[in-house]
């Protein structure tokens, strides 16, 4: 990519139109108005944070792909800014684009805590893990300065119920006593995604992340503390990173990682645009070959929601990263697996028997 015509520390390198609205149509919501007119910074490139308040936060997730039955996203948007995000088509359903508005316009659920704490008071709330998050990441640089993650795990703390989280950030760290208050009672467990070891193949997926090193330090601090941890290789990008699943094994089990976790890229909705574009500026020797073998994963195209399908892809390319996968579990994780979270203790808790701890 030509650095001087590149717009610094993003992913994406412009916005796609929104599938919600044609093309040129001027929304006309007081939210967004206001947005568009008393927030916008002079600096086009700066991330704005916008206040947003939902009725409610924990999510049922329905996809029999996923192995999660409800999430919660206390932001919207992420700046983290990974160029193969799924996550970017949801910032449509606000009126914005998938491509680098997702990354600067960051929505801040500041009710998170309350609206959690409310759930988790119901009599007819039956406990289940929750995932932090389903959706954009809970440690983005957002949550260094609003820490709303961290009262939601001390809300999960104060109540005895289990929480996952899914992060690529360091910042995990910042929250340690509150993760290790949560694991003497088998409450906690993270999955931390590490996607190459190579910092120059970082510094273009994931722009605004941590580096390598800081999410291996990441898993062996967990680790040290008991901390159960599973390592995301996702996604997995044919000529990109698929070559990497081995290493980044070897380097997740000599780090304590319990386990490991893989999808294959898939570029629905905006993110298909997106990712072609920046993939022909960042990579313009061997674009066309990986955007031929990631639709050679998935029927022939780059989109792919197929249930059963979209996640570990099909065909030859396909079946080559997930014996890849398997071999690597194999030799490195043969004897490790992530332990089940308790579930037993949040309904004694709201019974009263638990108050005196």
């Amino acid at each position: 990519m030509n650095q001087k015509n590149a717009i610094k520390g993003r992913g994406a390198q412009l916005n796609v139109p929104n599938r919600f609205f044609e093309l040129n149509h001027e929304i006309r919501s007081d939210f967004l108005e206001f947005c568009r007119k008393e927030s916008e910074p002079t600096d086009k490139n700066k991330t704005l944070y916008l206040p947003v308040f939902p009725k409610t936060i924990v999510n049922k997730v329905k996809s029999p792909d996923l192995g999660l039955m409800y999430s919660m996203n206390p932001y919207q948007g992420c700046e983290h800014g990974c160029i193969y995000c799924y996550a970017r088509n949801s910032h449509e359903y606000w009126g914005y684009s998938a491509g680098l508005d997702f990354e600067r316009r960051i929505l801040v659920k500041k009710e998170a805590p309350k609206l959690l704490e409310t759930l988790l008071k119901k009599k007819s709330w039956k406990v289940h893990p929750i995932v932090l998050s389903g959706n954009t990441d809970c440690y983005q640089p957002a949550e260094q300065k609003f820490e709303i993650t961290r009262q939601c795990l001390e809300v999960f703390l104060k109540y005895r119920h289990p929480v996952a989280i899914i992060t690529k950030n360091a910042l995990i760290l910042r929250d340690l006593d509150v993760l290790k208050a949560l694991n003497e009672d088998l409450l906690i467990a993270v999955n931390v995604s590490i996607t190459s070891l190579s910092e120059d193949t970082r510094r273009v997926l994931e722009p605004r992340t941590a580096t390598i090193n800081k999410r291996l330090e990441t898993v062996k601090t967990l680790s040290d503390h008991g901390i159960p941890v599973n390592v995301m290789l996702a996604p997995l990008i044919p000529s990109i990173n698929s070559h990497e699943v081995l290493p980044l094994a070897k380097a997740a089990s000599e780090h304590g990682a319990s386990s490991i976790a893989h999808t294959i890229v898939r570029l629905n909705g905006g993110i298909g645009e997106i990712f072609t574009d920046w993939v022909k500026k960042t990579m313009p020797d061997r674009s066309e070959k990986i955007l031929n073998q990631i639709k050679s994963c998935h029927g022939g195209s780059l989109n792919d929601s197929r249930y059963g399908k979209r996640m570990r892809g099909e065909g030859q390319i396909a079946e080559q990263i997930n014996n890849l996968v398997k071999l690597a579990r194999q030799k490195y994780f043969n004897d490790k697996g992530m332990p089940k979270l308790n579930t037993t203790l949040h309904n004694s808790y709201k019974h009263g028997q638990l108050k005196l701890f």
